[in-house]
């Protein structure tokens, strides 16, 4: 039995560490996995290109479907997963590679479960693999869903979903260094929180650039980054620009039209692009 499936990545417009309500978008970064399954026991992983990576997260989904589906049968699933996106950058690798996981599982099973169920068992299995604070089901969501996504991480339902002007591009500035889940500073996050939620509200009225460059400032501050390269961009005309997830990747969003020019004006950073992802999003 084998099943494939895609997930693509996500942007954050605001962080739900601070106070459980987090926004974000999706982008065309896309990790896919592959699931083979036979009858047997266990869980083997191959996460392609990056062999050092803890494959917890994987074996997590991969139980989790087959507790779900087929609590009854020992079987063992061979799991193989190919990723574009950067890992613990802030760009959502663990929420696609969950999302990948999970439907690929269904796929070789030949079974189908509401997709929300679906992305609730790779949030659990994140939890439990220590990638995620949260579950982060805003995250997952935007992955899967495309467009923006607005949830409640505690209650993991969505609150609202909309759509990003697809003329804008993605440029995003990904450091050489990683930021853990489990090295967050919780007290310094939580102090953010008044402010954190002012950045939700905006999101909610749709105010996602101002949302997304607040938030960052926020995050930033708390986490101890340095915010050069977000007031460097929005000095160029970016519309927004703010760190992504827990960082340390910077999201800048700018008009197509001006990506050229853009880019010039930030020679002294290297920066990724990419598109806005509205795929399966409602319009």
């Amino acid at each position: 039995m084998r099943g494939q499936s895609t997930s693509h990545g996500a942007a954050t417009i605001v962080s739900a560490f601070a106070n459980g309500k987090g926004a974000a978008f999706g982008i065309d970064l896309t990790t896919s996995a592959e699931v083979r399954l036979e009858e047997g026991e266990g869980v083997s992983v191959l996460i392609d290109g990056f062999p050092g990576e803890s494959t917890a997260l994987a074996e997590n989904c991969v139980r989790a479907v087959l507790e779900r589906c087929v609590p009854d049968r020992d079987l063992h699933a061979r799991v193989i997963t190919r990723s574009a996106i950067p890992v613990s950058r802030g760009l959502k690798s663990s929420s696609a590679a969950a999302n990948a996981i999970i439907f690929a599982t269904l796929d070789a099973l030949g079974q189908e479960v509401d997709e929300i169920e679906a992305i609730r068992l790779g949030t659990k299995a994140a939890m439990a693999a220590g990638v995620s604070l949260t579950g982060a089901f805003d995250d997952a969501c935007a992955a899967w869903f495309g467009g923006v996504v607005l949830t409640d991480n505690r209650s993991e339902t969505i609150l609202a979903r909309d759509i990003m002007p697809d003329h804008l591009k993605v440029l995003i500035h990904v450091p050489d260094f990683q930021i853990r889940k489990g090295a967050l500073p919780r007290e310094r996050i939580a102090a953010m929180r008044d402010l954190v939620d002012l950045a939700f509200q905006q999101a909610q009225g749709g105010n996602y650039y101002r949302a997304l460059t607040l938030n960052g400032m926020c995050y930033s501050t708390a986490l101890g980054l340095d915010q050069e390269v977000a007031l460097k961009a929005l000095q160029n005309g970016a519309l927004a620009a703010g760190l992504t997830g827990s960082g340390p990747a910077t999201v800048m969003l700018v008009e197509e039209d001006k990506v050229s020019e853009f880019v010039h004006s930030m020679d002294d950073y290297t920066l990724m692009t990419a598109n806005i992802y509205n795929g399966r999003s409602k319009t």
